[in-house]
């Protein structure tokens, strides 16, 4: 493995559920916290937020489709607040209980059943999570990426921000050609970590001191 990589992943290599506290295994629960998670990333407000306001929420019982039903708008509201999530804490309250709305009554809770219903494919599966109000295409890249660990037949995914975090280390930027620098186990978290080096210039200045980077990959 390239020595710029082990580091890259020592040093940044957490995804996002992780730091949200989801122990991302392909069940119910974690897969529809993921999408709560994506959803919360999605908006124009710092990751650290995003996490915080996720598990505010899945500490006040909305870790599941109907512990989110469950809570009412004001509670929503307060979980938001509590994670500082305040610029878009009505609004997004309001959309999350849509979210959980849509995910009981069309997938009992499961978002397995997606995963089927799309045949596995990535494009269906990505038309079938835009239904969600709030996610687009960023939410969908946010959720393949880290879905990727127990969806398999997402892999390799790279979206245009590990792509771009991956062009500032000098590394391959097609996803296939990335994913060989890895165990598949730890694509999800190569992805991640690629994502905060586009989002942190100082981050990727210290994983590539003493190496030259060449635009582009090798």
């Amino acid at each position: 493995m390239d020595a710029v990589v082990k580091k890259l992943l020592r040093e940044a290599g957490r995804t996002y559920a992780e730091e949200a506290q989801i122990p991302l295994k392909d069940q119910p629960a974690p897969l529809f916290k993921l999408l709560v998670l994506s959803n919360l990333l999605s908006a124009r407000i710092s990751a650290e937020i995003a996490v915080s306001a996720a598990r505010e929420l899945f500490e006040a019982g909305g870790g599941t489709a109907r512990g989110l039903l469950r809570m009412t708008w004001q509670d929503r509201v307060d979980a938001l607040g509590r994670g500082h999530y305040v610029r878009y804490d009505e609004s997004t309250a309001t959309r999350l209980g849509d979210t959980a709305e849509i995910a009981q009554d069309k997938y009992g809770g499961d978002l397995r059943r997606l995963a089927r219903d799309s045949g596995r494919d990535p494009q269906r599966a990505a038309e079938l999570l835009r239904e969600f109000p709030g996610i687009g295409p960023t939410g969908v890249d946010i959720f393949f990426r880290e879905a990727q660990a127990v969806w398999p037949w997402l892999r390799p995914y790279m979206d245009e921000q590990a792509r771009k975090g991956a062009e500032r280390l000098g590394l391959p930027t097609d996803p296939k050609r990335l994913a060989d620098l890895v165990p598949d186990k730890d694509l999800a978290r190569f992805a991640a970590a690629l994502v905060r080096v586009a989002k942190d210039k100082k981050l990727a200045e210290s994983l590539t001191a003493g190496r030259k980077v060449v635009a582009g990959g090798r």
